[in-house]
């Protein structure tokens, strides 16, 4: 009888410890599986580490030759704007201009996405506790969110004079040109209003919307499996990040 009185008073101050150091964080017991043993400044250091993780693999892996065109989940296509042109070229047998284009959008995206990475670093850099905790909490894409959420207008001024490099650097307009021309032409005899699509705009919002895509395929990869995703990382964020994400999994079962 005194044995089982022991062991109940034991988990009380457990339940009644652990309680107290989830209150630390300002977050409810029920609401996290976050290991209250982590302290505040190791989970935001592994959150820290896990995003320079996910942000250097998705930059590098965007800005890469191909980044965008051989990846069909962020891959351009014919602006929707402009579907009418490309209708028009096709019926006019020029495939090979209208894939040549779809080339040069991508190249130009590719291009645009090489600036990203300082602007991503800059606010993980500035993220607080309590974004932190959310993070870790939030389940998957949370991250990505969180980014979203604080780069996005920084992210397409910063992009908007480097997509306008990219695209002098493809030669864009040069592909777009002879599509609009034929298209303009046809319009001289229908009557039709011809189609200018802004394609600075256009390839400033997918190459955002792709790099961000990848981000959240790479958070959630290191949230699946921690160890695995950071296994050819630098020993001292793999042990941050596997502390940290690690804690979620055992919690969560």
């Amino acid at each position: 009888m005194k044995k089982n009185i022991f062991s109940f008073l034991l988990v009380g101050t457990f339940a009644a410890t652990a309680i107290t150091t989830l209150g630390s964080f300002n977050i409810s017991p029920a609401s996290t599986v976050t290991n209250p043993l982590l302290s505040k400044e190791e989970i935001i250091q592994g959150l820290k580490d896990a995003l320079n993780i996910s942000i250097e693999n998705s930059v590098k892996q965007s800005s890469a030759l191909d980044g965008f065109w051989k990846n069909a989940s962020i891959k351009l296509p014919f602006p929707e704007d402009a579907k009418k042109v490309k209708d028009a070229a096709l019926k006019l047998k020029m495939k090979g201009a209208v894939e040549r284009f779809e080339l040069t959008l991508n190249r130009a995206a590719e291009e645009a996405t090489k600036k990203a990475l300082p602007i991503f670093l800059n606010a993980i850099k500035n993220m607080q506790i309590a974004d932190g905790l959310a993070i870790l909490n939030g389940g998957n894409g949370s991250a990505t969110r969180f980014l979203q959420n604080n780069t996005t207008n920084e992210l397409k001024t910063a992009f908007r004079p480097e997509v306008d490099k990219a695209i002098q650097t493809v030669e864009l307009t040069k592909y777009w040109e002879p599509l609009a021309t034929n298209y303009n032409k046809v319009n001289l005899f229908t009557g039709g209003k011809n189609i200018e699509p802004d394609l600075n705009a256009y390839v400033t919002e997918r190459a955002i919307s792709g790099l961000f895509k990848l981000v959240e395929i790479e958070e959630n990869k290191i949230r699946k499996d921690p160890a695995a995703a950071v296994k050819n990382i630098a020993s001292t964020v793999t042990t941050t990040v596997t502390k940290v994400f690690g804690s979620i999994l055992k919690g969560g079962k």
